[in-house]
């Protein structure tokens, strides 16, 4: 930590000397890459990592998407020759939703959260009840190493069992919560509920969904600061607020550019585009990756001090895909549900917000007046709860949508 209390003396460098450590990393993790990892010896055979030394520069290497990631992992298990070192020598195997296999390690801050929890304010002295799973995906472990080191004890809580969440957040003593934006709020109305004193907790940071001013404001009125990061399971922390609503400001360890989705072509300065992220991992060096998600770059400069750049936040998804309760629900899962269940004709998800929290309902067609069947199929198919409605054939709209997310972001 600097004297001034920002985490390290990366978060205060000059534009000038930002670029001439981006250029001095660059090169070294696309040769790393390339001499490693066979998935990238194959993708960089004609490319001089000398040659790249700049966002600029990455522009002229191919955009890795999620799909290609899988396509890679079934020919070549279970990492699709993009780490540079064997599987048994990470200490964690990963499943993400997709399904795409990712590697971790337990040591250090592997995933770089610590950052992120230090600008919320969370270090030694703070008890963190961690309500990220720890069940198949990194996310629970992604935050647990970031508050272990930057000292902070943990109380690793996962997801569910509101009333257990409450009792374990009273005995501990908890004072910082990191989660998914809505789980905070369920636990603190059911903690009213039982007449139960959470008062000790007065930091939230929050992650794997979108952060509503309605729900911040609710915790403000409670005594609490609560800060978003955002962050995958595949790259780690990519950018994290320290002010409220300035934006947030992108990793030391990462790099960013703004393209047109469905491109690596950079949209103009301020316009919304896809999140494509090279991440300066030499042991997981994912170039080029694209989140599928849209931002844009903000103006200026943090008035925290920091002087990286800002992205604006997360403005939807370059297809439609979207984040539920803090889980991707993708159109391949909407085209499962449809085939799994041969009454329903056709089918379309619908997101909003019910009582600060994201709601789902599933619209299916069919000639049927029920299909009681179709309730057990959406929590297995699309791993979440949500309401049914059957609908007349024929009743939907016709605009190539399955997921229609109606939140509203402003």
């Amino acid at each position: 930590m600097t004297a001034n209390g920002h985490f390290d003396e990366l978060e205060l460098r000059s534009a000038d000397e930002r670029s001439r450590d981006i250029a001095e990393a660059l090169p070294n993790l696309i040769a790393t890459a390339k001499e490693r990892a066979a998935g990238y010896s194959r993708m960089l055979a004609e490319v001089n990592p000398a040659e790249i030394r700049s966002e600029e520069d990455l522009r002229r290497l191919p955009v890795l998407r999620k799909s290609d990631i899988t396509r890679l992992q079934e020919a070549h298990p279970p990492y699709g020759g993009l780490t540079t070192k064997p599987a048994a020598d990470f200490d964690n195997f990963f499943l993400s939703p997709g399904p795409i296999h990712e590697p971790g390690m337990a040591g250090g801050d592997w995933w770089r959260a610590a950052r992120f929890l230090h600008a919320c304010g969370i270090g030694r002295g703070d008890i963190v009840q961690n309500c990220f799973s720890y069940h198949l995906t990194p996310a629970g472990l992604v935050f647990e190493s970031g508050a272990r080191s930057v000292g902070a004890t943990v109380l690793p809580a996962g997801p569910g069992q509101t009333e257990l969440q409450v009792q374990a957040a009273f005995r501990a003593g908890v004072t910082a919560y990191v989660g998914t934006p809505d789980f905070l709020k369920i636990i603190l109305d059911r903690a009213d509920e039982l007449g139960v004193d959470l008062t000790k907790i007065s930091k939230a940071a929050v992650s794997a969904g979108a952060l509503f001013p309605s729900t911040r404001q609710y915790y403000r009125d409670r005594g609490i600061s609560c800060l978003q990061a955002y962050a995958t399971a595949e790259l780690g922390n990519i950018a994290y607020e320290t002010v409220p609503d300035e934006g947030l400001i992108i990793d030391e360890h990462v790099a960013v550019e703004v393209v047109t989705p469905g491109t690596g072509d950079p949209v103009e300065e301020g316009r919304v585009g896809e999140v494509v992220v090279t991440t300066l991992n030499h042991d997981y060096p994912l170039i080029r990756f694209a989140t599928g998600d849209l931002s844009a770059f903000l103006p200026g400069t943090s008035s925290c001090g920091r002087t990286n750049r800002r992205l604006v936040g997360w403005k939807g998804r370059a297809d439609q895909s979207t984040k539920i309760k803090g889980m991707f629900v993708r159109p391949e899962q909407v085209a499962e549900l449809v085939a799994h269940n041969p009454r329903i004709v056709r089918a379309r998800v619908v997101v909003t917000r019910e009582n600060e929290m994201d709601a789902m309902t599933v619209l299916a067609e069919s000639a049927a007046s029920d299909v009681p069947e179709l309730n057990k199929s959406v929590s297995e198919i699309l791993k979440l709860r949500g309401a049914v409605e059957i609908r007349p054939i024929g009743s939907l709209p016709d605009d190539g949508k399955v997921i229609d997310d109606q939140r509203n972001y402003d």
